[in-house]
């Protein structure tokens, strides 16, 4: 944000609005908005945006397409009317509000209205200040006496002419003792009134006959060399003229310093040097001022715990745990967020996709895949490539598709034909030796391990309780409720939070079929304690989740516990299983509302960035799956809408406006990258969106346009 030439920024600025230019506010949200980033962070101060109190800042945030977090620098108690309008129009738009004072929550209350749980008080941030690297640099500033330290850019309502003032008397008693201030001119004085502010205290200084003990640093300093100055003082001053100011970086940061702090009793400073963290001094009064800094001079164990005190209060202040602070704010954002957009236009996400019914499924892709062996892994474009092979994943998701799609009573022949390949090969697959499921097999029908990964092991075994369930043809059921019995032991030994997920399903189906297997439901019942557990182990208030990190296939975990919480009837589970998921559908809705997964160059740990990219079909799947089982145990038509905003990834609501499905074959693109979409075609992915689809369409569900508003469209049950 500059009127000025003479400001420069370093390389990691990707963006700079001319702050009186209306139309750079405009290009700026276009520009954030191709970026795809989760929340938009402002930082709002009075004067430093463009417009009638900075006005030109609400084109910004009205064309930006994600949730917004403000932090508001300065409060007003009465603010005009120029400024009530514009700011409250900028709290109506964000999602949080950051404040750093206990005293600026009730003013946002009593002149805007904002209730206290839309903001989150975060203290001003400060660095870490070694006192170790006070000694060696005290020793090179050459002062021997007490040395006053203020810092930051120069204004006239800083007052430190107060403290000049101060000085003769000081010097009385301490010769030794300096006066440093650090810090340019604020840029806005120097355009209006040049030096003239910095020049009449060093005339005052030369008046009183304490030039030598005033030293000015007239430029700006880095963090390093700040923190130097912070350690080597003795006494920081703030003699701020203004009793309304809300904030104050310089303040905060000479709390943290540890040392005796002496201040003007406006706001901010009342707030933060209260319980003996520092003393206050009435405004303009060069003689308080004075007695204080003799005061606690004369008392080293008084001056000791004065910043023993600051100290202790400061570490809450340190950077990485206001970091902390903040992303548990940005967190909430999201979350709020995606409920707020759900329940706009009457309960209908305006992000749900312009189409007019779900796509017919077309299976010309499936078919050339598969052979007589089973569905091979990979395709370059859509040609099936021989020299990956096969896999019982992808053999198992085939399995359940088919399942799936004979529960709506479209197979023909060659789909049940290729049904029985399929649960030909996951039979192959089980090894009897290891009670596993192997993975991998060669195009030459070799197995290439004598058990696959725990999680091929669950999906195997939840394709088999879908056979089970909604298989028509006796003799394939048959095989695979005896394959189910053979296999379900493997599960009691994993240790894979998915695959806990996947024998949840499993089980699930299974009991759909075959309500009496008893051994079944204790299958269901361990399996979705395991995940409780974990949830349990790991969730805190800002992370509602079951592992350290957002992986793939993430929705999984959380609808197996709003399957087993509807089956079993707990509600613990069913309520853990919806928060999850609606943090989790928060955590992954991007730039416009569209559905934004977990990238694979990265994932997302806990305290980290996410990653924007690849974004993988898998994800979707699983999330389509999820929001419908969230539906069927709440009768919550929101669930379906977010289903349906889920699935609209595939046909092109996502983060490049292009769609992953290819109409022509039926299958389904492979995923997108950061600037491109993946054109291969491989079984996964194709599976991916198949199985979605069979999905919603066994949900009974279309899409129609709503007529509440016109380009909003709404899934209703038929």
């Amino acid at each position: 944000m500059s009127d000025r030439d003479d400001y420069v920024y370093s390389g990691r600025v990707c963006y700079e609005i001319a702050a009186h230019d209306h139309e750079a506010y405009e290009s700026a949200a276009k520009f954030i908005n191709r970026r795809g980033y989760d929340v938009l962070s402002v930082q709002h101060e009075y004067g430093i945006f463009g417009g009638e109190a900075g006005a030109y800042l609400l084109k910004l945030v009205r064309e930006a397409a994600m949730p917004i977090v403000t932090t508001l620098h300065t409060v007003l108690r009465e603010p005009s009317v120029a400024q009530k309008l514009v700011l409250d129009e900028l709290l109506e738009l964000s999602e949080r509000i950051v404040v750093m004072s206990e005293m600026a929550v009730g003013f946002l209350a009593e002149a805007h209205g904002v209730p206290a749980e839309k903001v989150d008080l975060i203290p001003h941030g400060v660095p870490d200040i070694p006192q170790c690297v006070g000694t060696e640099f005290r020793e090179q500033l050459g002062i021997e006496g007490p040395m006053i330290l203020t810092f930051g850019l120069l204004s006239p309502d800083k007052g430190i002419q107060y403290v000049i003032a101060a000085m003769p008397k000081i010097l009385r008693q301490y010769p030794g003792a300096t006066y440093v201030v650090v810090g340019a001119t604020h840029p806005h004085v120097r355009a209006a009134a040049g030096e003239a502010y910095r020049e009449s205290l060093v005339a005052l200084a030369r008046d009183l006959g304490v030039s030598g003990s005033v030293r000015f640093v007239d430029r700006f300093v880095a963090t390093e060399e700040l923190v130097a100055y912070l350690a080597a003082m003795d006494v920081y001053v703030t003699p701020y003229l203004n009793p309304h100011q809300i904030t104050s970086g310089t303040l905060a940061y000479s709390v943290a310093a540890g040392k005796a702090v002496i201040s003007t009793p406006y706001w901010y400073a009342e707030e933060l040097l209260a319980e003996g963290r520092g003393r206050l001094v009435p405004f303009r009064d060069a003689e308080a001022i004075a007695d204080a800094i003799l005061d606690v001079q004369s008392e080293p164990e008084a001056m000791l715990e004065m910043g023993r005190r600051a100290a202790e209060y400061g570490r809450q202040m340190l950077w990485p745990e206001v970091g902390k602070s903040y992303l548990s704010s940005f967190a909430r954002a999201k979350r709020d967020s995606a409920v707020r957009l759900r329940a706009l236009v009457g309960g209908v996400s305006p992000f749900v996709p312009p189409v007019d019914a779900l796509p017919e499924p077309r299976l010309d892709h499936l078919f050339d895949l598969s052979d007589d062996t089973g569905i091979l892994q990979h395709a370059t474009y859509t040609v099936p490539n021989r020299s990956e092979g096969y896999c019982v994943d992808d053999n198992a998701r085939s399995l359940l598709f088919t399942a799936y799609d004979e529960s709506l009573g479209i197979t023909g022949g060659n789909l049940a034909l290729l049904q029985s390949r399929y649960l030909s090969f996951v039979l192959d697959a089980y090894n009897p030796e290891t009670g596993r499921f192997r993975n991998f097999m060669s195009y030459g029908r070799a197995w290439l391990e004598d058990a696959g990964s725990e999680d091929s092991h669950g999906r195997s075994l939840w394709s088999l309780g879908a056979m089970i369930h909604r298989c028509h043809n006796r003799g394939r059921r048959g095989v695979a409720k005896m394959l189910f019995d053979k296999a379900a032991a493997g599960m009691f030994a994993t240790t894979s939070p998915r695959t806990w997920a996947y024998g949840v399903l499993a089980a699930d189906e299974y009991l759909l079929g075959s309500p009496h297997g008893v051994a079944v439901r204790v299958l269901e019942q361990t399996m979705a304690s395991r995940l409780l557990h974990a949830y349990e182990a790991v969730q805190r208030d800002d992370w509602p989740w079951f592992e350290e990190s957002l992986t793939y296939a993430n929705a999984r975990l959380p609808q197996a516990l709003i399957v087993a919480g509807a089956a079993l009837g707990s509600p613990a589970m069913l309520e853990v299983g919806l928060k999850s998921l609606s943090w989790l559908m928060g955590v992954q809705t991007g730039c416009g509302g569209a559905f934004s997964p977990i990238g694979t160059n990265g994932f997302y740990a806990r305290g980290q960035s996410r990653a924007l990219f690849d974004q993988q079909p898998v994800e979707a799947a699983s999330g389509v799956s999820a929001c419908l089982a969230a539906h069927r145990a709440t009768g919550d038509k929101q669930w379906l809408r977010e289903a349906n905003r889920v699935f609209a990834w595939f046909l092109g609501e996502n983060s490049l406006g292009e769609a992953l499905y290819d109409p022509t074959t039926g299958g389904c693109y492979d995923g997108l990258h950061e600037k491109r979409v993946n054109r291969n075609q491989g079984a996964e992915s194709t599976l991916s969106f198949l199985c979605a689809l069979a999905e919603l369409r066994l949900a009974g569900t279309r899409v129609e346009p709503a007529t509440a508003k016109a380009g909003v469209h709404e899934i209703n049950e038929v």
